[in-house]
C-alpha cells in the first residue's frame, strides 16, 4: 500500500574496539539474539587482537553472533546513513581513541562514522568506556560526548545483586546498558529494596 509504514524489527548498531573486555561486546550480541533484536556489528582491528588475548573465540566466532557483520572500511554500509532506522548504537568495550575519535566527528572508520550518524539522528549513544585512572583529557572528551547526547556508561560491578563469578558481573553491566535502549533482558538481576529490619531510630 502507497504510505504505508512497514513494521522493522528492532536493531541495534554494535560497535566493539580494542580495549581490554572485548566480553562486554560478545555478551551483548548474545542478549539481542536472545531478544530478538537484530544486531549490526562492527569491530575495530585491535579487537581481533584482544578477542585473540582475552577469549579462545575466533573472528567468525565473533562475528557469527551478529546478524549482519559490516566491514571497518565499508564507508558505504547501511549504518553509515541516518536513513538507516535503528535504536541506536552501543561500543562495548568503547576504547579512549574510539571515544576521542567520536568526540571530535572526524570520522576514519565505519564504526565512529555509524556512531557520528546516531549522535545527529538524535538516537541512543551508548559508549562503555574502558579506561582507568582518567586524566583531564578523558574527562573533558567525556563532557564533550555528554554535551552531544552520548551515554557515557563505564562496566562497573553492581555488589547488591551478589554476582559470584566474573560472567555474572559482564551480564549485568551489560544488561544495564541495553535498558538505556528499553531492552529488558533477563540476566539482569534488579534491585528489590532494602531486606531486612528498618532504619534503626
Amino acid at each position: 500500500m502507497n504510505g504505508a509504514v512497514r513494521n522493522l524489527p528492532p536493531r541495534l548498531v554494535v560497535g566493539i574496539s580494542g580495549a581490554s573486555g572485548v566480553t562486554y561486546g560478545v555478551r551483548v550480541l548474545d542478549a539481542l539474539n536472545d531478544l530478538g533484536v537484530e544486531s549490526h556489528l562492527v569491530v575495530t582491528r585491535a579487537t581481533l587482537l584482544t578477542l585473540s588475548q582475552e577469549t579462545d573465540l575466533t573472528p567468525g566466532d565473533l562475528m557469527g553472533r551478529a546478524t549482519v557483520s559490516h566491514r571497518l572500511n565499508d564507508v558505504g554500509a547501511t549504518i553509515a546513513s541516518g536513513s538507516f532506522r535503528s535504536l541506536g548504537m552501543i561500543v562495548a568495550p568503547c576504547s579512549v581513541r574510539t571515544m576521542s575519535e567520536i568526540a571530535t566527528g572526524v570520522t576514519s572508520t565505519l564504526l565512529t562514522r555509524a556512531a557520528d550518524v546516531v549522535l545527529k539522528e538524535r538516537r541512543p549513544l551508548v559508549l562503555m568506556v574502558r579506561e582507568t585512572p582518567l586524566h583531564l583529557g578523558h574527562l573533558r572528551t567525556m563532557t564533550a560526548l555528554a554535551e552531544m547526547g552520548a551515554i557515557i556508561a563505564p562496566p562497573v560491578p553492581a555488589f547488591y545483586a551478589k554476582p559470584t563469578s566474573i560472567a555474572e558481573m559482564v551480564d549485568q553491566s551489560v544488561g544495564r546498558a541495553l535498558d538505556l535502549f528499553g531492552l529488558d533482558w533477563s540476566a539482569v538481576r534488579r534491585w528489590g529494596g532494602l531486606k531486612g529490619p528498618a532504619d534503626a531510630e
